[in-house]
C-alpha cells in the first residue's frame, strides 16, 4: 500500500494540470483496478491511503483549479 501510495503521490507531484485531465480519462489498469477493490473491501487500508495521499492530490486540485 506505501509503495503504490508513493507512486500516486508522485504522479501527483510531478504532473501538470492538462497531464491530470487526461489521465482521469484513460482507463485503469488491470493492477490499479485490483487495487481498488482491496481499498473497497479493507476500510482500515482505504482510510491509510487516503490519509497518505489526499494531501498531495488535494493542493494539486487546488493549483488546476479543480477545486475552489
Amino acid at each position: 500500500m506505501d509503495m503504490i501510495a508513493n507512486n500516486v503521490i508522485q504522479k501527483y507531484q510531478t504532473s501538470n494540470c492538462e497531464q491530470l485531465w487526461k489521465q482521469k480519462s484513460e482507463p485503469k489498469s488491470a493492477k490499479e483496478q485490483e487495487f481498488l477493490q482491496i481499498l473497497k473491501s479493507d476500510p482500515q487500508m482505504r482510510t491509510a491511503f487516503i490519509n497518505k495521499v489526499a494531501p498531495t492530490i488535494v493542493n494539486k486540485m487546488f493549483e488546476c483549479g479543480m477545486i475552489p
